[in-house]
């Protein structure tokens, strides 16, 4: 089996994240699927990153202990992810004392080698965001990342060498241009990093909640050296290169997935680090866009917080599943409201793909008693279908390959629009009239539901309750890319089961109203 080794950024345990934490589990969720559905032994990594100041300070605010604080916030990140149904291999927690001794061991390594150094820091910190800045990196003298004020800060600290690795960084992102994607992403770090290094500060001596550097326990680890070797720490990386079998088999990752806003300590101090490691680089870093609310990025202070938890209380998981991956591009920020979720609904899930399931197998069950018959009587339009549903395999494939994720899903969707064309332009219900069409009738109608068999199979990465759903009614066990090679060889098990109505169609105004109500509850 060929691996496939993919992994989100580690979420932040300041707070319970919002449906924009969420979107990234879901995209990486659906690659995972994809490669899982083309045969590949995938490992799926997420989890939580529980050290810094600003974790410190809020369990202070709330009368607890940090631990008990992350402890808490972690299993709200959990469940956050597990609402929409996401297939992740392993959660990790970098609170486990396990990765903390494998960051004092890289930390220590790096020292060693000269990698890392002692020296002062003097300059503008961002709290939030843990990071510091220069005067000419700030954006109306406020945080880059966050739009946050900064404060002086002066403190012994040690630095990581970075202009060590700067050309060789900068020959592999010019040598490998899918190394960052989307494009912009790469150029955005290309013209960053043409503005000049600064030594990135990798250790902080304010506060105590983090990893203590072993032989100065007077520091604490940065957070980002912390978090970002959670990608090899929870392999069983080593530093005297007794690796486990996990990091043997599984790095280089395949990629990284992460929000725009922390592609720079992805796609510079990461590699940088793992130059430093003598470590192969992962092959790519993915940066996706934001999604956001009417009103702009999500945050409590603007009231406009939407999670994942509360959707699911007035959706299906498929439907926000659907709404996340369908209308996110690759490159530009989307919106999301309850609204919208209810509109795209209605005209893609119901109007589309549900409408179409349901009067197929009625139509099979009402003109040949539930039996699927095998094709006989083909015309220049049945060919014309078949072609077009078929070239849809490879078009997904290409377009996963690319983390095109929207565009894969629309490409599946089409597979439904083309068969709701077929119907109409075959009209079965004309043929059943006509006891002379009876062959014509039956290819028709292998044609319409080995169709669907396609789309389902094609639709499990994205939508799987869905997809299974259609699989139970089609009463198929096919369900695999491979399937996909030969549209007119499939054998159904000759009786379907009982149509059931996949999505119902969404009355807005009553919608909106209940969601309303709850709200105000």
């Amino acid at each position: 089996m060929k691996k496939y080794y993919i992994s989100t950024a580690i979420a932040y345990t300041s707070s319970r994240p919002h449906i924009g934490n969420v979107y990234e589990i879901v995209l990486s969720d659906a690659i995972a699927r994809f490669y899982r559905l083309l045969g590949y032994d995938v490992y799926f990594q997420t989890g939580t990153d529980e050290h810094g100041q600003k974790i410190e300070l809020m369990a202070k605010q709330l009368g607890l202990e940090p631990k008990d604080y992350v402890d808490m916030i972690a299993k709200q990140v959990k469940n956050e992810w597990d609402v929409l149904n996401n297939s992740y291999d392993s959660f990790v927690r970098t609170t486990d004392s396990l990765h903390k001794e494998k960051v004092q061991s890289i930390f220590k390594k790096l020292y060693e080698q000269g990698d890392i150094y002692l020296g002062k820091y003097e300059g503008l910190y961002c709290t939030p965001c843990e990071s510091f800045f220069t005067e000419t990196q700030l954006i109306d003298k406020k945080c880059p990342d966050c739009g946050r004020s900064v404060e002086s800060a002066e403190e012994e600290a040690y630095f990581l060498n970075l202009n060590k690795y700067v050309n060789v960084l900068v020959k592999h992102i010019e040598d490998n241009p899918e190394f960052l994607l989307p494009i912009t992403r790469r150029n955005e770090m290309l013209n960053f990093i043409k503005q000049g290094l600064q030594d990135l500060c990798v250790s902080r001596t304010s506060f105590k909640w983090g990893i203590p550097v072993s032989f100065n326990d007077k520091h604490i680890i940065y957070v980002w050296i912390d978090a970002l070797c959670n990608y090899i720490t929870f392999l069983d990386y080593n530093t005297n290169n007794e690796n486990g079998m996990k990091f043997q088999k599984y790095w280089p990752a395949d990629v990284h997935v992460v929000g725009k806003d922390i592609m720079r300590f992805h796609a510079i101090y990461w590699p940088i680090i793992l130059f430093a490691l003598n470590l192969e680089l992962p092959k790519k870093i993915f940066g996706h866009p934001w999604l956001l609310s009417d009103n702009g990025k999500m945050s409590k202070s603007k009231a406009n917080v939407i999670y994942a938890s509360d959707l699911v209380k007035f959706f299906d998981v498929d439907m926000i599943r659907f709404y996340l991956l369908h209308e996110m591009s690759q490159n530009n920020d989307t919106i999301i409201t309850h609204d919208l979720i209810i509109e795209r609904s209605n005209a893609e899930l119901a109007n589309n793909l549900g409408n179409l399931v349901n009067r197929t197998l009625n139509m099979i069950n009402q003109y040949s008693n539930g039996i699927i018959y095998s094709p006989s009587e083909m015309t220049d339009n049945d060919e014309k279908f078949i072609k077009e549903v078929s070239a849809v395999p490879n078009k997904v494939l290409e377009k996963m390959e690319k983390f095109q994720i929207s565009l894969a899903l629309d490409d599946v969707f089409e597979i439904f629009r083309l068969a709701n064309k077929y119907i109409e332009n075959t009209t079965p219900w004309v043929l059943a009239k006509n006891n002379e069409q009876k062959d014509r009738l039956q290819t028709v109608l292998y044609n319409l539901i080995e169709a669907i068999r396609y789309g389902a199979v094609l639709l499990q990465p994205f939508l799987p309750e869905t997809a299974e759903k259609i699989f139970r009614q089609l009463n198929v066990d096919e369900k695999s890319f491979y399937s996909l090679n030969n549209f007119k060889q499939h054998k159904f098990k000759n009786i379907i089961n009982q149509p059931e109505v996949l999505f119902e169609r969404i009355n807005k105004n009553d919608k909106m109203k209940a969601i309303q109500e709850s709200t105000n509850n």
